[in-house]
């Protein structure tokens, strides 16, 4: 038997051992790499179907124990027959998977050939229907094939009832699959679900509404003044992702003193950037912990860059309008949407760039989108792309009348400025007087609409 000083020193030890897994964890698990983490889980295919197994090989044992509990009659099957059963529920999900992927692979190509490759990990790959489809396939299969390898000389009745459901149920969702994959692929589908997405992230980057944008110059000059000192970016070259505000307002509540987050999100930052300054009591907050506050990755996404949507949809638009595929329907059917976030952009305060504490003290800089930079991203490429086309010359015209409607007053200088780009545009490019007048008119569906009042509000 160990002496009590044993005793304490293994304690001691184990202790020692659990405080440096601790220090380890919290080194590793930092804000930016679980965002990084949670963000890759996301548009992830293979997470669903992984749970799926977990699921058979935790279910599998626990539903034996239960059948042989109730010794149940629900199937009146021989062995033979319940064989057969599995086998064919076995055939059923394997040519189902085959055909899932294979069919997800061919709209990879087409979106990203046809639209843009950015709807694929924003947009595809995060369909939690394609998701929870194949993830029912797989945990279908692996079922199937324990049931059948465990199967004796006794039909598990409650295993086999299972089973046959399963495989019914496995024919009506391959079924439903196909029908929503086929209107899932549709530009219109889309644009709609790349839509949905920018409006949260407007909602959560712009929560105030509608106010003059204030003009914080002379605050941000009066936060700058006196000492400050860089943060560079240590990392490697790649794209600002997101960034943790809440850690980054703590610091800087803490110090006292104020922290700038130099680049936008969605900026791709070089190594040795700049990624924040640091005034006055800040400039004793701790490199490390700012750097883990920030998220980067090789590809922007939309959680907290509410100018990534507009992007999507711009480029499917400027796709459609390429004269490979010559689609100015498609381009006309991104500028709905485009219409339908900017009449939510405009009705938000979008200059909020000093954010304070809870005592009204300004504690850190944050830069982000303002609405000539939503302006200019979706109208000037899709204006030089696409003036030359009757159909979307029009929508941008009715966009411009129902945004001057439905925005404040002090937004509609940068929407007279793009119609009045519009115009000019559409003067060289139309030389017949008829043709030019047809192009110059409003038209919320292109061609073929009337106005209606549809620019009231």
């Amino acid at each position: 038997m160990a002496s009590p000083a044993r005793v304490t020193e293994i304690i001691a030890r184990l202790r020692t051992r659990w405080r440096r897994v601790k220090h380890d964890l919290r080194r590793r698990l930092t804000w930016s790499r679980l965002y990084r983490v949670t963000s890759y889980t996301r548009s992830a295919l293979w997470v669903v179907p992984l749970l799926a197994i977990l699921a058979v090989l935790v279910s599998m044992p626990i539903l034996r124990v239960v059948d042989a509990w109730l010794e149940w009659d629900m199937v009146s099957l021989g062995v033979d027959g319940a064989k057969s059963l599995y086998q064919t529920v076995i055939t059923l999900t394997m040519s189902f998977l085959i055909f899932t992927f294979g069919s997800l692979l061919v709209a990879i190509q087409i979106a990203g050939g046809q639209l843009t490759p950015r709807v694929i990990a924003t947009t595809l790959l995060r369909d939690n229907v394609v998701r929870y489809s194949v993830g029912l396939f797989v945990f279908s299969l692996i079922f199937s094939v324990m049931a059948l390898d465990r199967i004796e000389d006794k039909v598990h009745d409650l295993v086999t009832f299972i089973t046959a459901c399963l495989g019914i149920t496995n024919i009506a969702v391959f079924l439903f699959l196909i029908d929503y994959a086929a209107r899932l692929l549709r530009p219109v589908s889309i644009l709609a679900s790349v839509a949905e997405g920018g409006l949260r992230v407007i909602a959560a980057v712009y929560p105030d509404p509608v106010a003059r944008d204030a003009d914080e110059s002379s605050a941000l000059d009066r936060v700058r003044d006196g000492p400050h000192r860089v943060v560079p970016h240590t990392g490697r070259s790649e794209i600002v992702l997101a960034v943790d505000l809440e850690t980054v307002m703590r610091e800087a509540r803490r110090t006292r003193g104020v922290v700038e987050f130099m680049p936008h999100v969605g900026d791709f930052l070089a190594t040795d950037e700049p990624l924040f300054v640091l005034y006055g009591g800040a400039t004793d907050i701790d490199d490390r912990k700012l750097r883990e506050a920030v998220a980067f990755g090789p590809e922007r996404t939309m959680e907290q860059d509410p100018l990534f949507s507009f992007r999507i949809m711009v480029d499917i638009a400027l796709k459609a309008l390429s004269p490979a595929i010559n689609d100015p329907t498609t381009g006309t059917l991104a500028v709905d949407q485009i219409h339908r976030l900017l009449r939510v952009v405009g009705r938000r305060r979008l200059r909020g760039e000093v954010l304070a504490d809870g005592l009204g003290q300004a504690r850190v800089i944050y830069h982000t989108p303002n609405w000539e930079d939503f302006i200019h991203l979706s109208c000037t490429e899709i204006r030089h792309c696409g003036a030359n086309n009757v159909q979307i010359a029009r929508r941008l015209r009715a966009m411009f009348d129902n945004l001057l409607v439905a925005t404040p007053r002090h937004r509609h200088q940068a929407i007279k400025d793009e119609r009045d780009r519009l115009d000019e545009a559409v003067k060289a490019l139309y030389p017949i007087p008829a043709d030019l007048a047809l192009a110059s008119a409003p038209d919320p569906q292109g061609i073929g609409g009337s106005r209606r009042g549809r620019d009231h509000g």
